[in-house]
């Protein structure tokens, strides 16, 4: 196998979900060049680590040609040939797109439905290698802050994991891709407070796109603000932090592969699907509706880490003015 095109759409965390296919595949082919085409700014961290050779852009205008009935343009089907497998995660209702490649000689072309049909949602993702004798047990890629072409060792993530234990910082993020997966953000800003105010956590308050400038500045007390970073940034920025607090979101996913401890608030969406499988995630669920968690619940769950070091030892389920 020498050259490898996957096909992957989705924002960030569907990325980062498929993180272990795509090391799976550089473990079975280490001098392949595999490409993908999808989100090429989330795709720059399997990039710069080794798990991809190159990375192009879902938005660009030649791949709309694999979804209309048409021939595929001469020069455009001559590079897809050139690919000995093509692994296609993205949407294909009517088959279109698995026509052109049934037509096309020379590459292998597995595919799978681009929504998820087993948990969690990274062994939906890897279940098309077992065709090519890869069967895959482990469905969680852990990241570093640097850019590097192995595998992270044990001893690379024990050392992150004793700076974490002397931070005193907890990550926050508010937000997700979606509002109803979202715990109100009045509870958001009480838990910020509580954290600061009682406990004297440096809070890292994580926003993006999403999250209104009235929501940052809600914030604005409590912590330092990450908005918009860089993703290699933020990926340091969370490598050092002491634990992570979150929704269902591309963030949480990012998150838990850097290996932060995480608590993630889940409502409507399946955490046995959505949620990191790994062992320092922890998920607090309120089914159909995050308006049923109540702070308290959190408070409690927070519990074992504010009694850590680094932390004011004084634990209180209330602080000036707001009372439980």
């Amino acid at each position: 196998m020498r050259r490898i095109l996957i096909l992957r759409g989705g924002a960030l965390g569907d990325f980062i979900v498929t993180l272990p296919a795509l090391a799976a595949l550089r473990s079975a082919y280490p001098s392949a060049r595999i490409e993908l085409a999808g989100n090429a700014l989330a795709a720059t961290v399997a990039v710069s680590r080794g798990l991809l050779d190159a990375a192009h852009s879902q938005h660009e205008s030649r791949w709309t040609a694999l979804y209309v009935s048409a021939p595929l343009p001469p020069a455009f089907a001559t590079w897809l040939t050139s690919f000995d497998l093509i692994l296609n995660f993205w949407p294909d209702p009517d088959a279109t797109l698995a026509r052109h490649f049934q037509n096309l000689s020379a590459p292998i072309f597995l595919t799978a439905s681009a929504h998820p049909t087993r948990a969690p949602v990274a062994a939906h993702y890897c279940e098309p290698l077992g065709t090519l004798g890869l069967p895959i047990t482990n469905f969680f890629y852990p990241l570093l802050a640097r850019a590097n072409a192995r595998p992270p060792r044990e001893s690379d993530l024990s050392a992150l994991n004793s700076r974490r234990l002397a931070s005193p910082t907890i990550a926050l993020h508010p937000g997700s891709g979606s509002a109803k997966k979202n715990w109100p953000l009045p509870r958001w800003i009480e838990l910020a407070a509580w954290l600061h105010t009682t406990h004297a956590a440096d809070l890292l308050i994580i926003t993006g796109e999403a999250e209104p400038p009235a929501t940052r500045a809600a914030f604005s007390a409590f912590g330092t603000s990450a908005h918009k970073l860089p993703l290699e940034d933020l990926i340091t920025r969370l490598t050092r932090c002491r634990f992570f607090i979150g929704h269902d979101s591309g963030i949480a996913h990012l998150a838990a592969a850097c290996g932060v401890p995480s608590l993630l608030l889940f409502g409507p969406t399946d955490p046995a699907i959505w949620a990191p499988p790994a062992p320092h995630v922890t998920v607090l669920q309120r089914a159909p509706s995050l308006d049923l968690l109540g702070l308290a619940d959190v408070q409690a769950a927070l519990l074992p880490t504010l009694q850590g070091p680094g932390f004011d030892s004084r634990f209180r389920f209330d602080y000036p003015g707001h009372p439980l």
